[in-house]
């Protein structure tokens, strides 16, 4: 059977995240659940030291790497998979990526920091290029927003020298329902008018789900993260960020592997 998705397994090291943050978690329990991630199946690892939910509270620097770096330092030397750290600051994606991290996973999509990209190039890192908007508007085309970020930061970041790229349009990032459900039923012409470049897609547990699905409990959102996640890969994109990895490899059979 061909081959034609990856799964990165979301690896959350915050006790405030919206779906699986809790504060008695230590450094021990987040590098097993790494390393179980990749014996599941996982092709990746997302690790997040801030919780970007809506209406999160912005941390420091010091703070996140508090949170990543020993996670990182154990977790490295442990698994065989890329580990990508999900980080909006430059000067935590400077020292993750001198501590065996090889992806920067950026929700402003290199245009919040004005370093990341200079640093992602530098580093010969990659880059996972999220749309996102500061407020919602629900009179703007969505689609062609989305479009129009994304060459803007393709441009960055081929001037910064960065060649590996992921294109997430950010279901949940300043969009309302109505914008993420429009942009899941057109997701193919992302994938048809931007490639070569892969389109990344992260919908897991997120709460426009639970409104649809009046399901307050994001826990008990995996079966329609995994349904939403098969649609979109029968519609081209080629890697889904997901919580509950087993679940999703379970939904979505065979075609599992690296592209």
């Amino acid at each position: 059977m061909k081959k034609n998705y990856c799964i990165w397994g979301i690896l959350n090291v915050t006790p405030d995240s919206f779906s699986d943050g809790y504060e008695a978690a230590t450094v021990e329990i987040h590098v097993a659940k790494g390393i179980k991630l990749a014996a599941i199946g996982a092709d990746f690892i997302d690790v997040g030291g801030e919780s970007t939910r809506p209406g999160y509270a912005p941390i420091s620097t010091e703070a996140e790497l508090a949170r990543v770096l020993p996670v990182l330092q154990r977790l490295v030397s442990r698994v065989s998979i890329p580990i990508s750290v999900d980080t909006q600051k430059a000067d935590v994606a400077d020292v993750v990526l001198n501590n065996g991290v090889s992806i920067i996973n950026d929700i402003w999509g290199l245009q919040g920091d004005n370093r990341m990209a200079e640093v992602v190039g530098r580093h010969g890192a990659a880059i996972v290029i999220t749309h996102n908007r500061a407020a919602m508007d629900p009179a703007i085309d969505i689609l062609s927003d989305v479009a129009r970020f994304w060459e803007k930061s393709l441009s960055i970041a081929n001037s910064a020298g960065i060649e590996e790229i992921f294109l997430d349009p950010g279901i949940g990032f300043g969009k309302t329902d109505g914008q993420n459900w429009t942009i899941l039923e057109n997701i193919e012409a992302f994938v048809e008018n931007f490639a070569p470049f892969p389109v990344f897609l992260g919908v897991s547990r997120k709460s426009f789900i639970g409104r649809h699905t009046n399901e307050p409990d994001p826990m008990r959102r995996d079966a329609m993260s995994a349904e939403i996640a098969r649609k979109a890969i029968s519609k081209g994109v080629k890697h889904i960020r997901a919580h509950n990895v087993a679940l999703h490899l379970k939904d979505l059979g065979a075609n599992h592997g690296h592209v």
